[in-house]
């Protein structure tokens, strides 16, 4: 603790930080943790720190001088990753000896292996590669190995006869590890030798981490991913569930390599685990209760081998049982911990993280207008689109009822397929008696008028739905609802007035849970949508509140609730939620797109996790399919295009060649016409003379008989003078 006084009185100066793979889940958080972090900070005192914390303002934080901080470099798991922003450099390296170049420039070399296996050989080649470089190192180096407890994994019990005593720190050469994790001990034990060489110039250090949560998860964001998709009524628990699990805080990890990095501690061994000792049960009930259905099943640990989304790395951290305490970290560092207690203790924080990284915050909708002007179709449309739950009063009112019904005609009471069981049947006893009296009091409520039912009740039902963990993780369209001002006020008014009258002063209490963030408001003339109902066809009005009748008093009734001066829209507009309002008119369209697009362009891009493989598959065979369909298509035009192109030739062909034989005949009719008087004269006074030619050519053989006659025939020619 000297040596750490002594470091707190010289000034801070910055030290550079190599962490491998920036970009995973692990390096991404560390990396940021500690770019914010003052070199020295965890040498002051927690209650120091803590003052100083509260006392700067992110500007201050964000402009701290850059030589007090720990700079950032390091390598990226995926080379097309954009650089993340804490960094100061990343490196695409291509051979070792460029690698170890970037290693000689760092103070620090941080290398994490809880995630890419393939980072275990490049870790012990890094040490190692380090260490045969200390004679020309020109300031001590500090090699930090983020490890996992897995290496602990078929550890024996520290006291036999007494399996609850938890290992420590200390029992690290005891440790035995997990088959599947060999190479992690393997490593873990090469970079401690390493380090024992000469310990002013090259120190080593192992921090066996617990298995991270926060933030946007790691091996427990299967567990948070099908609980906030609420697809499934209950959350698997592999095996029974009774093991124990080691966890700790991605942040609070980095903590303790900040410490490490400050304190320079005498043991080269640290267990960063934090105080809680969960079983898998207990922690998946709490994700299940805090995010999902609130229920867990048991299944046998085979079927987890069948679940896509988890790798063998995955389950075998899982399946672990192990009880860890770290002392170095209570009685040494100076941790400013996120959550020291464990995951189940700070559930509420770690949604809120999960949600925020994630980018799934709920999206809230309300939908109003007239009657007649399309609001339930563009509600189903937003909720397709967005992947929402749609809030139709009829539906809600069904389901309400339907479940009460269930709840109080069950005989066995359901309950959790994990622990407590007693305390959940105590709980779920109390929910008998009172859905026993609700439903009577709904009953009495729609008999007394003529099967309506109270706005209290309707009001209740509602709350309750958008208060449902559907709701609460993905969000809601409300269709319609509410119509009134004063039944917006009962909807969405806060339980706690006094706290929130003192937040807000005069503007209404709201709960900020179910309170919707988007109010579209579709507007159109009384005239128009008459005219639309008019011409919808029969067999769509049959049945509805659209016969002319109801549509009329429907139409008169939400004209008086809507008032300039009584709407419910004045109550969003005083919670500066201002309605968008859209003209149906003036995007008239049958199928509502000029109007989903403008409504999407408001709210903007979904906020969920986007198509499951299922969903890709789905619409990647549909394209292949709607692809082949087109190519067929599109050939068989092709090719009765050219049937029909050979067809027209072909008669084309026919009929010119009919033309020209036609053509050839009047020619030569033409010429056969036009060829008799030259023949008549050419028989009349050529022919003679050329007769006596030839046979006086014949009776004097000249030597040229052609010259002869041509010579007798211009002399005896009767047309030549």
């Amino acid at each position: 603790m000297a040596d750490a006084a002594a470091k707190a009185a010289e000034p801070a100066q910055s030290r550079r930080v190599f962490l491998n793979h920036l970009d995973s889940y692990c390096g991404r958080h560390i990396g940021e943790y500690l770019s914010r972090c003052v070199v020295g900070a965890s040498l002051e005192s927690t209650e120091e720190e803590e003052a100083e914390d509260e006392n700067k303002s992110a500007v201050e934080v964000s402009s701290m001088p850059r030589e007090r901080v720990y700079q950032i470099v390091g390598t990226l798991s995926e080379p097309e990753s954009t650089k993340p922003y804490f960094a100061e450099e990343t490196y695409a390296v291509s051979s070792q000896e460029e690698l170890l170049s970037h290693l000689l420039e760092c103070d620090i070399v941080l290398y994490n292996i809880t995630e890419d296996t393939n980072q275990i050989e490049e870790a012990t080649w890094a040490a190692s590669a380090l260490h045969r470089e200390i004679e020309h190192f020109t300031t001590p180096k500090l090699f930090i190995l983020i490890s996992t407890i897995m290496t602990w994994a078929q550890s024996k019990p520290p006291d036999p006869e007494d399996p609850e005593i938890p290992f420590t720190d200390e029992d690290f050469r005891k440790r035995k590890a997990h088959p599947n994790f060999v190479d992690h001990i393997n490593a873990e034990k090469l970079i401690l030798k390493l380090g024992k060489t000469n310990k002013r110039k090259f120190l080593t250090y192992i921090v066996a981490s617990g298995h991270q949560y926060g933030a946007e998860e790691g091996v427990l964001h299967y567990f948070f991913k099908i609980g906030w998709l609420s697809e499934t009524p209950a959350i698997p628990v592999f095996g029974d569930g009774n093991n124990f699990i080691p966890t700790i805080h991605v942040l609070d990890l980095a903590a303790v390599l900040q410490n490490i990095a400050d304190h320079r501690p005498r043991s080269h061994y640290i267990l960063a685990v934090d105080e809680s000792m969960h079983t898998l049960q207990q922690l998946v009930k709490c994700i299940s209760k805090n995010v999902g259905p609130g229920k867990t099943e048991k299944i046998p640990k085979a079927n987890a081998f069948l679940i896509k989304e988890l790798t063998q790395m995955h389950l075998d951290m899982l399946f672990v049982d192990l009880r860890m305490e770290s002392m170095f970290l209570k009685e040494i560092f100076n941790i400013k911990w996120v959550a020291q207690a464990g995951l189940v203790e700070n559930i509420e924080k770690i949604v809120k993280e999960y949600k925020k990284s994630r980018g799934i915050l709920p999206l809230k909708v309300c939908v109003h207008g007239p009657p007649g002007a399309g609001k339930s179709t563009i509600a189903e449309e937003l909720c397709k689109h967005y992947k929402l739950h749609c809030i139709k009063i009829s539906d809600v009112i069904s389901e309400s009822i339907a479940n009460l019904e269930k709840t109080v005609t069950s005989k066995e009471l359901d309950s959790d397929s994990v622990g407590e069981e007693g305390e959940d049947d105590e709980e779920e006893g109390e929910n008998v008696n009172a859905a026993q009296e609700l439903l009577a009091e709904v009953k009495e409520s729609m008999e007394q008028n003529a099967g309506q039912l109270e706005d209290q009740y309707v009001i209740r039902f509602v709350k309750d739905k958008l208060k449902s963990m559907p709701c609460r993780n993905q969000g809601y369209v409300l269709d319609g609802f509410p119509e009134t001002y004063d039944q917006a006020k009962d909807l969405f008014n806060a339980e706690n007035e006094d706290e929130e009258e003192e937040i807000r002063g005069k503007m209404p209490k709201f709960d900020k849970l179910i309170i919707p963030e988007f109010v579209i408001s579709l507007t159109a003339s009384d005239e128009f949508l008459i005219n639309r109902i008019i011409n919808l066809p029969e067999k769509m009005v049959a049945g509805t509140h659209y016969t002319q009748d109801r549509f009329l008093q429907s139409l008169n009734l939400f004209r008086e609730s809507n008032t300039d001066d009584n709407t419910v829209l004045n109550y969003f507009d005083e919670l500066e939620i201002h309605p968008q309002f859209i003209d149906v008119a003036k995007f008239e369209d049958p199928e509502n797109r000029f109007i989903l697009k403008e409504i999407i362009k408001e709210i903007g891009e979904p906020r969920n996790y986007g198509l499951t493989d299922e969903e890709k598959e789905i619409l990647e065979r549909k394209a292949a399919e709607e692809s082949l369909v087109r190519e067929a298509q599109e050939k068989a035009e092709r090719e009765h295009r050219e049937a029909k192109e050979r067809a027209e030739r072909m008669a084309n062909w026919e009929e010119w060649n009919k033309h020209l034989e036609e053509v050839k005949r009047q020619e030569q009719e033409l010429l056969e016409a036009q060829s008799i008087p030259l023949r008549n004269y050419l028989m009349k006074n050529v022919m003679p003379t050329l007769m006596r030619g030839i046979i006086e050519c014949c009776k004097i053989r000249p030597d040229d008989p052609v010259d002869f006659l041509a010579e007798y025939l211009f002399k005896n020619s009767s047309g030549v003078e």
